[in-house]
């Protein structure tokens, strides 16, 4: 069975109205259960010869996108998307930070102007505060990060922009919490991986000193206790464009390459997009932070560059979104974080022709200024996706159970002290100086714990939930010498002994006859 906090462990032989109290919670929490990985785009308005936003949302809607940054607050753009349902991501731009920061007031007045009138009409999920403001320099930045797409912020000093951007995003949040919008509207930062001092290999990844302690570390924590997320923006032609010899074309397009060992965590990367991601995951969790998740706020590829600028073209522009689609909703995840589904946006929508900087600055788009598309790119997955890769045959029909993303630190081990515990899971291997004691995080040695308990419970899918902490994945969780154990099929039922009651996700049906039924008879 799963995790049963203390409180409630000598609890199970009670009344049955207990039960009755704990079916209810399960089925509430069944109907809510709602996630998937997913694929957006970034739409940017810097051109002179543009489709209209109203034309720009019918053409998003004609390809099957869903989930849209926008880096402003445009009313226009804005008026576009209402009624569409279309998730929006919408921004504070960097040349808007210093204002906003110098008092709730700001912070107040800037989404009552802004945000308020299109709350309703609008399915704004999240504000993107700044773009890459911990990494703008004069020298350095592009244009998207240092202007926003469009914003006028180039006498800003990076260091005024820097010292402005907590202040900015605790006074927004504290805005929505105001206008009661805190549950619907999630608040974050896009940040560039050049903010990683060192990403490859990625169990090297960690922040800038410059910012870590006094920023960053802030930052996740004020991410963590308000439910949000990581926004990063990752670009593997960057990192082949700086480093070709470690970086290939063929491992920075998702094509077949014999792959790079990463002799700090044992796992072999076979692509930079997964590398940079584990970078950045591993700099979180040197600061304490194993309990957010990334999502990719711009990914893309140039279809033209300058000369001096390696592997832009058309043809790999369409072979990196393709491949980067199909990874995303494949849902294998990362190697550091396996399974994990990541929402991922594209960049960008179309070419712009007033990006300023090199020609691979106004070559991102899917779509030229006319809305023919720049390469075929089916951008709904629908004839895109590919099967996830095959198994080992001597993997087939094994399954593990594992943490799940998001849990908090507590949580987690609370699952390490029930399954090493009164579970009788193996946990030696994770010990000090075992093989699956590196990572040293909560979040690896809580997946080890679990997956040790599910297999002990002749897989049972009851015994994978802990509490709605852990998900049961088909894709080996095993790294370098740690080997998760598995078994070579999944059992229905439970372990003789073990309260199904305790652990068991109930069927969204079910539930609801359950719920009706337990309603009309509540005792």
């Amino acid at each position: 069975m799963g995790r049963i906090p203390a409180a409630r462990r000598g609890a199970v032989a009670k009344a049955v109205p207990e039960v009755h109290v704990l079916v209810r919670i399960l089925c509430i929490c069944a109907l809510l259960y709602n996630a998937g990985a997913s694929v957006g785009v970034n739409y940017g308005t810097l051109g002179d010869n543009l489709p209209t936003p109203t034309q720009a949302v019918e053409l998003l809607k004609e390809q099957g996108i869903t989930q849209v940054r926008i880096f402003d607050t445009n009313p226009a753009v804005l008026q576009a998307f209402q009624g569409s349902g279309i998730q929006l991501i919408v921004g504070v731009l960097n040349s808007e930070l210093i204002t906003i920061a110098q008092s709730n007031d700001s912070a107040t007045t800037w989404v009552k102007e802004k945000v308020l009138p299109f709350a309703a009409t609008c399915n704004i999920t999240c504000i993107a505060v700044g773009n890459e403001v911990l990494t703008t320099t004069t020298t350095t930045m592009t244009t998207a990060a240092m202007m926003g797409d469009g914003d006028p912020a180039t006498n800003l000093s990076a260091t005024d922009l820097s010292l402005a951007l907590l202040p900015a995003i605790t006074f927004i949040q504290a805005a929505l919490v105001f206008f009661n919008l805190e549950n619907a509207i999630k608040v974050s930062t896009p940040f560039s991986t050049d903010l990683l001092t060192s990403t490859f290999p990625p169990s090297t990844g960690e922040f800038n000193s410059s910012f870590s302690t006094t920023i960053v570390e802030p930052l996740l924590n004020f991410l963590s206790e308000t439910s949000s997320f990581l926004m990063l923006n990752v670009y593997p032609y960057k990192a082949y464009e700086q480093n070709p010899q470690t970086i290939t074309l063929d491992f920075a397009l998702f094509l077949p390459n014999s792959g790079v060992l990463d002799s700090g965590n044992g796992f072999l990367y076979s692509n930079a997009f997964d590398a940079l991601l584990d970078a950045a995951y591993i700099a979180m969790a040197a600061l304490n932070h194993t309990d957010l998740v990334i999502v990719v706020s711009e990914t893309g590829w140039p279809s033209l560059g300058d000369p001096n600028q390696l592997g832009l073209s058309s043809s790999n522009a369409q072979t990196y979104n393709s491949n980067v689609l199909k990874h995303v909703l494949n849902k294998t995840g990362t190697p550091v974080r396996p399974g994990v589904e990541i929402v991922t946006y594209l960049y960008e929508l179309f070419n712009e022709d007033k990006e300023l900087g090199a020609s691979s600055a106004r070559n991102f788009g899917l779509f030229h200024a006319d809305m023919s598309p720049v390469y075929p790119i089916d951008l709904s997955g629908a004839s895109e996706t590919a099967p996830a890769p095959p198994l080992n045959p001597a993997l087939m029909n094994h399954s593990w159970c594992i943490a799940k993303q998001g849990v908090n630190e507590s949580s987690l081990q609370a699952d390490i002290d029930y399954a090493c515990g009164l579970g009788g899971a193996n946990c030696l291997p994770i010990q000090p100086g075992m093989l699956c004691y590196l990572p040293n995080t909560r979040f690896s040695h809580a997946s080890y714990a679990i997956n040790s308990y599910y297999q002990e419970n002749t897989n049972a899918p009851e015994a994978c939930d802990f509490e709605g902490t852990a998900i049961i994945t088909t894709t080996d969780p095993s790294y370098g010498n740690c080997t998760y154990p598995s078994s070579t099929q999944m059992a229905s039922v439970p372990k003789s002994g073990s309260s199904l009651l305790l652990h068991v996700r109930v069927p969204h049906l079910l539930c609801s006859m359950l719920l009706v039924l337990l309603m009309l008879n509540p005792r």
